[in-house]
């Protein structure tokens, strides 16, 4: 059930030799995480969280909670320091014939807020004291802030379905499917859900449980002769006037278009609305409504040369062209201001004329950090064809 701890941060491992007894303090083991938590990168911080984590290492298993809890807020590198030392207590204990805090373990499991890594590393050592854990704990994740213990638990509720389903039992497996689609993130288990229920007849709405934005207002072409127009300033990065024109690619005057994407995925094929066009920016924006002030992630796909402002601040620019695109491949976090915001993306295309070169599009979706959908108070319907069937 644990994951593979062959690898221990910068030979940790060795150290557990020393923590074969030993007892921390309430005060002390508050100090030594103190010191850990403070570790940096290149080396800052390495020597004193060398010693403190040989203190925390021979911890009574009792205190493993507080340890886990130290990892609330912690950057990845002192997350794992104390991962080890949690490695390091509980094999210790168990290897001495003796048991592991369990009832104190699950209650740290199942308090949401402490950190997802440290409540996924708290199951997996009850799982693995506990065969009865995966049935009893994980059918509660379903709704978890941790991906990883939801994603365990939607593949529970996957198997449901499909067991009334083997059984016969139609409709109660539909809704036990759509249970699992509407809890998944993940977007392999997202895709199974879907067809699933499509094969059974039932429509989802994907635009909106993923949070793809699908209407936009379009202007294009600029001019991106040899990839020039990355780091060019053109009209609409000054200013964003849907009503304004602009001197285009090869002096021609261009102005916004309405734009709506039917692909369920959100995804904008700009070459049906502007052509193929080769060594081009094209520039989309669209608005977006909150009622309070929030932060979330703006996650792009695009095959393309790409920038994102919100309300005019730049979030993310990457120069890079036709190497993939996929769902979430760029992801950067903004602050969406409560009442209207404008998003603004630019999209390059070069001048690469193999046929794989020829995709010219993006998609672009507004969620929390876990993927759950955060729609504008103004969202319009999603069109029908984006519905499925």
């Amino acid at each position: 059930m644990r994951r593979n701890r062959s690898i221990l941060f910068l030979g940790i491992a060795l150290l557990s030799l020393e923590a074969t007894a030993g007892f921390c303090q309430d005060n002390d083991l508050a100090g030594h995480l103190k010191t850990i938590r403070a570790v940096g990168p290149k080396g800052q911080g390495h020597q004193a969280a060398a010693a403190a984590w040989k203190q925390v290492a021979k911890a009574d298993a009792e205190r493993l909670p507080q340890i886990l809890a130290g990892m609330d807020g912690a950057g990845p590198l002192a997350q794992n320091w104390l991962r080890a030392a949690v490695d390091a207590i509980a094999e210790r204990q168990l290897a001495g014939g003796n048991k592991l805090p369990q009832a104190s373990l699950e209650k740290f499991l199942l308090a949401t807020h402490h950190d997802s890594r440290a409540r996924r590393l708290a199951y997996e050592w009850i799982a693995q004291v506990d065969r009865t854990a995966a049935s009893r704990l994980i059918p509660k994740m379903l709704n978890d802030p941790s991906l990883e213990l939801r994603r365990d638990a939607v593949a529970q509720a996957i198997d449901r379905a499909e067991t009334l389903l083997g059984d016969g039992k139609k409709d109660a497996g539909v809704v036990a499917y759509k249970k699992a689609f509407t809890a998944a993130r993940d977007v392999d288990q997202i895709k199974a859900c879907e067809e699933k229920l499509s094969n059974l007849g039932q429509s989802v709405d994907m635009p909106v449980h993923f949070g793809f934005l699908m209407e936009w207002k379009l202007v294009a072409p600029f001019d991106n002769t040899d990839k020039s127009g990355f780091n060019v300033a053109y009209g609409p990065e000054k200013k964003v006037d849907v009503n304004a024109t602009y001197q285009g690619k090869g002096d021609k005057k261009v102005g916004w278009i309405d734009h709506v994407t039917n692909d369920p995925y959100g995804n904008v094929d700009l070459t049906k609305p502007l052509g193929k066009l080769k060594g081009a920016v094209c520039y989309a924006v669209t608005e977006f409504t909150v009622d309070e002030e929030r932060e979330v992630d703006f996650r792009l796909g695009s095959y393309n040369a790409n920038k994102i402002w919100l309300n005019g601040k730049l979030l993310t620019a990457n120069e890079v062209y036709h190497a993939a695109t996929a769902i979430d491949q760029y992801r950067v976090r903004g602050t969406l201001k409560r009442g209207r915001n404008v998003i603004l993306l630019k999209i390059c295309q070069n001048e690469q004329t193999e046929s794989w070169a020829q995709s010219w599009h993006f998609q672009l979706r507004v969620c929390d950090k876990i993927g759950t959908p955060v729609l504008s108070t103004t969202r319009p319907p999603t069109p029908k064809k984006a519905e499925g069937k």
